[in-house]
């Protein structure tokens, strides 16, 4: 363990949540799952970042957010690498599949639309996504004591996060020397209602899919007894229509 990535201390809600994460990191599964998808948003990231780079007009900026892109694409490599490593070591079995796991608890980007962000507003997100994702990071280290191998992975990224952390505090003081609070506070709001609507939608979805249940195995059962008994008084076969009923049709009604 590096001193560099020791030092950072994860935020207290992590520290909470810390049996959470031991338990979903438990499973061979879920971590070989939480592993591509944290190289996804990784990928993801780096790809904005090279957008920034290209619409600042900055030049320290845009090298920053070169060298920054580098280390997101070099994050995803590792991630994946480490999640064929541990796909190749076992017998192949069925797993979930990638479109039923929730997105991982990583920076990323959030969706963010770069084309619309000034310097300050960018740099702002990125140092809270940063010192947000340096927690969760060091709390899943703490909790792979028994994965030397994917605890070593989180470590090596945990020193590039504490890089990403500090450069760009240090530009947004730089860039926004009177603003650079307001602009963290409004970052980190925005932060809290993407994951508010997040939370929501989960929500939404598992109430939706209760009521549903309860629809199909209370509400419908009448209904269908009720039809079934109302079919048994019925004629079988034709029923024969009356002839005032049966002339030619000469208007819509």
């Amino acid at each position: 363990m590096s001193p560099a990535s020791s030092r950072h201390s994860p935020a207290r809600l992590d520290r909470i949540l810390t049996p959470v994460h031991r338990w979903i990191w438990r499973d061979p599964d879920r971590r070989v799952q939480k592993l591509l998808r944290f190289s996804e948003t990784e990928t993801d990231g780096g790809r904005d970042l090279l957008r920034a780079a290209e619409l600042t007009s900055d030049p320290l900026l845009r090298r920053l957010y070169l060298v920054h892109a580098t280390d997101e694409q070099r994050h995803g490599m590792l991630f994946r690498r480490r999640a064929a490593a541990m796909l190749s070591a076992r017998p192949p079995r069925e797993t979930v599949p990638l479109a039923e796991l929730p997105p991982p608890s990583g920076h990323g980007l959030d969706d963010l639309e770069v084309d619309q962000e000034t310097d300050s507003t960018m740099l702002a997100f990125l140092h809270v996504a940063e010192k947000s994702a340096a927690s969760r990071f060091t709390v899943y280290r703490d909790v792979l004591r028994s994965d030397p191998a994917t605890q070593g992975v989180f470590d090596d990224i945990l020193r590039d996060e504490m890089f990403h952390m500090n450069y760009t505090l240090t530009q947004l003081v730089r860039v926004s020397p009177e603003r650079h609070r307001r602009r963290l506070w409004k970052a980190r709001l925005t932060r809290l209602w993407k994951t508010y609507l997040r939370l929501a939608s989960a929500l939404a979805g598992a109430i939706g899919a209760v009521l549903l249940t309860i629809y199909y195995f209370v509400v419908l059962p009448p209904f269908a007894w009720l039809a079934k008994r109302a079919s048994t008084r019925e004629d079988g076969g034709w029923t024969p229509v009356s002839p005032d009923r049966n002339n030619s049709l000469r208007r819509q009604y």
